[in-house]
Parts: C-alpha cells; structure tokens; sequence
C-alpha cells in the first residue's frame, strides 16, 4: 500500500480540533442546569470532562465521548492516540473505565479502508491496556477520517473528583509535559525530527491512569484533564468554577524535549492564537517571565495531556509518593497554587 499521510486530510489536529472556549460557550449558553434529573451529579453545567449519574449504592455511572481528526500520520497510532484521549476523561474524573464503544468517520472515496482497519486496532490495543473492551460503535462516511470513543466508566461517590471544587491555598500538579501541539505542528510541516515524533507520539499514547488512584486521596480537591484549551483555558475553567484565581510557577512546568527549539522558529497551531483570544484577558505575567515563549506554550492545545489536579497541603507527600510508584516521580512538585479571587484569574509568575 502506498504511504498516505493521514494529516494531510485533516484541517485540525487532535484535540487542536476542539471549538474555541469562547464559540462553545456561545452553543451552551442558555441551555441552563438539568434540574429534572436530580441524580445527575456532573452535567454540562460545570464544562467538566464527563457526565456522571448516582446510580446508587454509593456509586455513580461514568459517561463520556471524544472524537478527532488525525494529529500523526499513522493510523494505528491515530487510533492509540485518540483512544487513550478518550478514556483519559474518565480518569480525570477519578474512576474506573468499564467498556468503549467507537466512532469512526471515513472518507471511503479518498482513504483505504484497510486504514481504518489500523486506526480501529489501534483503538482496540489501547483499550485493552486499559483492560476494558472496545464492544462494537458507530461509522459513517465522511468527507475527513474521525476516531474516538465513547467510554462508560464507574467510581465510588466518595472519589469523585470534579473540576470546580479546588480551595484557596491549594497546590496545583501537573502529570505530562507541555507542547503536543507544537510538535504536531512542526509534524505537519514536514521538519519534526524523528525522536521528537516518538517523544510526541509516546506521551499521547500513555495512560492517565493515575488518575483511579489520586480519587483515593481525600486531599486531592479537583481534577481534570489538560486537553485542546491548552494549560491555561483547562486551568480558568478549574479556577473560575470555584471563583478563585491561580498562579503559575512557570519554570516549575514541564515541556517536552524540542518543543521550545520549534517555538524559537515561530512553529505552533492557529488553536494556539485561537485559545489565547478566548481568554487572553484573564491571564497576567510577573517581571522575569518570557511573555512570548508563554504565549505559545501555555495554551498550547493538548491532545492526551497530562492530569491537572489541586492538593492540600497535608496530603503533599501522600501525593508525591503515588506519583513515584506510578512512575510519575518527575511530575511531583507543584506548578502552582489556588489564591483568592483576584483582579486576574491566572497570573503566571517566574
């Protein structure tokens, strides 16, 4: 078969995808609370990464669905990729996945099928990491190739983490670096070095799976996954659904290997410039920061980012412990901390 590059029939990428904070909230605005359905606990209300429903007995229904158009140009790692992107809402939400269904768009006059044979192993490969089954889905035909899944996941009510619940003095974490979408970027205009593509690649592919166990910590106030609004967009919602503000330790925050060498060239998506006009005017910058390269990495869009989550101090070395058995050691220190409500939502400090 002939090498096709997926990317090249996508007009997005990944989460980068993802319809800007702004136009989204202009669709939901209106829609108002689900008060009819008192055992919904999380509904769209809170823009949180999953709806969840008390199914009783002190335990709740999971439900979520994410979809995509190509960010690599292999399908079986399209589908790994997007799979992993999926499950990871239920994770964010604390609990456990049990089954996927898929969705797959295809454009069956322009692709072979035998790609979207890959791309549904690649989904299927993921999922039994997860150890769920991918038990069946949904595909059309469509005029770009779509992958996702929608995932049913369980959890203990007591565990559930949600992302408007963090408190004043809070420490924030993060567990994956920054910059998938500058390297997709840099991937898409042909000058993406080959190890920054496994890097790239690897970090999307791996699991949140952590985030089951950081449910167990009571310390652990909010959660939620860092995905197509970038680091900052995913952090406002977290602040602004408790009416608090946050500050950014910015050379406390991760990166991946390269991405800053490809901001240098001035390569990273239009979701970027996109993000930062959503909510730009909520973010400020202390003396000593590098406004530009923050400006490009900060609402970066995600595709499988890593968890964000909020920690009282007390549970800090609970945390940084289950962080080092899950091998996440280099993720243990805090990238920042909930304030009170000011003048900004997030200021980003040295």
């Amino acid at each position: 078969m002939e090498e096709v590059k997926l990317t090249q029939y996508s007009h997005g990428a990944g989460c980068g995808c993802k319809i800007s904070p702004k136009v989204l909230d202009q669709i939901l605005h209106g829609l108002g609370e689900q008060a009819m359905f008192p055992d919904l606990l999380v509904g769209n209300e809170g823009r949180d990464d999953a709806a969840v429903l008390d199914i009783g007995g002190g335990q709740a229904i999971i439900s979520t669905t994410d979809f995509f158009m190509p960010i690599v140009d292999d399908a079986f790692e399209f589908g790994r990729i997007a799979a992993a992107n999926s499950i990871s809402d239920v994770y964010a939400m604390g609990g456990k996945p049990l089954m996927a269904v898929a969705i797959l768009g295809w454009p069956v006059d322009k692709l072979p099928i035998e790609l979207a044979t890959k791309v549904l192993e690649g989904g299927r490969s993921i999922c039994r990491e997860a150890g769920i089954p991918l038990a069946g889905g949904h595909s059309i035909d469509s005029p770009e190739p779509i992958f996702g899944l929608a995932v049913t996941g369980l959890v203990k009510l007591e565990a559930l983490k949600k992302n408007n619940t963090a408190e004043v003095n809070d420490w924030l974490f993060l567990t994956k670096p920054l910059g998938v979408g500058v390297l997709s970027t840099a991937q898409k205009r042909g000058v993406l070095k080959a190890e920054c593509q496994t890097i790239m690649t690897e970090n999307m592919t791996k699991l949140n799976r952590v985030g089951e166990l950081l449910a167990s910590v009571p310390g652990v106030t909010a959660m939620t996954d860092v995905t197509g609004f970038g680091l900052l967009g995913h952090l406002v919602e977290m602040a602004e659904g408790r009416k608090l503000s946050a500050e950014l330790f910015y050379s406390k925050i991760p990166v991946l290997e390269g991405v800053r060498d490809y901001i240098g060239q001035r390569v990273f998506p239009d979701a970027t410039t996109r993000n930062w006009s959503s909510f730009g005017e909520k973010i400020s910058f202390g003396a000593g920061v590098n406004v530009l390269e923050a400006f490009t990495l900060l609402p970066d869009p995600q595709t499988n980012g890593g968890l964000l989550f909020t920690v009282k101090n007390e549970s800090l070395e609970e945390v940084r412990s289950l962080l080092s058995t899950s091998n996440l050691h280099q993720f243990s220190e805090p990238i920042g901390r909930m304030i009170e409500k000011d003048e900004k939502v997030i200021t980003v400090l040295p």
